[in-house]
Parts: C-alpha cells; sequence; structure tokens
C-alpha cells in the first residue's frame, strides 16, 4: 500500500516568513536612505575667508541648502547665528560654517598684533597659518642670536608693503595671536630683535 505525508504550504513554512521578513527590512532601509539623502536644511556658509577672532555677521554669510544625512546640528543654521559671535578658526570662503567655529567674543583667546619684517615670502598672504620667529640682539647690540621660534601658530590678517615702509624696518604684517603669547612678542619688539615671518612648517 502506498502513503503519502501531507506537505505543509510553502507559505507556512518559517524559513519562507524570515525570508519575506529580510526582503521587507532591506526595501525599508533602502527607502530610508534615499529619503534622507534628499531632504535639506538651511546652512550658514561663509562668503568670504573669516580670521580668527573677527565678528561674524549676517553679511558675511549666505544661506544654503544642504543634504547633510543627519548632521544638521555640526553646522550653523540661520537662527543660530548671535550677535558678537567671532571666528575661532580661519573660516575660508566657500565653507559650511561648523558650530565649533564660531563662538563668543566675551571668551576669544585671540588678538592681534603687527610686526615688521625685512623679508616676507610671497605665499605669506591674508588667511594664512604662519610661524613667527626673532632672533635677540647680543650683549654688543649689534650682533643677532640664533633665531627661535617666538609664536608656532599665527594666522595672517594683513600685508602692507610701501616704499617708504620699505626703505625704514620693511614689510608691515598684522597677525592674529593667543592673548598668551602677546607679552612674549612685544617684549622681543621692543628688545629689537629681528623678527621673521615664514609659513607654518617651514623653520622645523
Amino acid at each position: 500500500m502506498t502513503s503519502s505525508r501531507t506537505r505543509r504550504p510553502f507559505f507556512g513554512d518559517p524559513r519562507f516568513l524570515i525570508g519575506i521578513a529580510l526582503v521587507v527590512v532591506s526595501i525599508a532601509g533602502v527607502w530610508l536612505l534615499i529619503s534622507s539623502s534628499r531632504q535639506t536644511s538651511p546652512i550658514l556658509q561663509t562668503v568670504r575667508t573669516i580670521l580668527p577672532g573677527e565678528t561674524v555677521t549676517s553679511t558675511d554669510v549666505q544661506v544654503v541648502e544642504a543634504g547633510l544625512g543627519g548632521l544638521e546640528r555640526t553646522y550653523l543654521a540661520p537662527q543660530d547665528l548671535e550677535s558678537g559671535s567671532i571666528a575661532t578658526r580661519t573660516l575660508p570662503k566657500g565653507e559650511l560654517v561648523p558650530r565649533s567655529g564660531v563662538g563668543d567674543e566675551r571668551t576669544s583667546h585671540t588678538t592681534t598684533v603687527v610686526v615688521s619684517s625685512t623679508s616676507i615670502p610671497d605665499d605669506v598672504r591674508t588667511g594664512a597659518a604662519v610661524e613667527l620667529w626673532h632672533a635677540p640682539m647680543l650683549e654688543d647690540g649689534r650682533t643677532p642670536d640664533a633665531p627661535r621660534v617666538l609664536v608656532g601658530d599665527a594666522v595672517v590678517a594683513r600685508v602692507t608693503e610701501d616704499e617708504a615702509m620699505l626703505t625704514q624696518s620693511g614689510t608691515e604684517v598684522e597677525l592674529v595671536i593667543d592673548r598668551a603669547d602677546v607679552p612674549e612678542v612685544l617684549t622681543a619688539i621692543a628688545g629689537g630683535s629681528l623678527i621673521s615671518v615664514i609659513p607654518a612648517g617651514a623653520g622645523s
């Protein structure tokens, strides 16, 4: 006598149900990813290079729509720009403004000083990261000692050259430096040290 087994419908098979669930989850994940990538948020973008310590106002930025994929809170939205905001680092033209790049002027740790140097490399220009070196005078007042780093992380705010200045003290450079470095810089200037401004890392 021939016996036969009752076959379970395939849609009742646990493996089939698990497979269907995995397909649904996969489709949902792809849909969420595509949906997220299409969403944009209004973010501030610089329209000029902003130096550390400079005030950031509405004229320095523009509003752009950017798809940030959930990173919106990392960047500054239009409503987040407050009066008295300053740049805490160099913000190049065209950069989306990160929250970490803007602070409160009351807590600023930078200021500017003006130094004169007889020789300035061509790549020392506004916004450039530079080092400030000096060679203090020896006891005879005429012979400079070996040069050494005075400030290792300055930013150029302005470079001024004119014939009258070149015939006297050289090129005038305005630098953004940490407030803690100001006393040493002023002491070096007052002491007649020979000052040099060079691109960051060039003197290492």
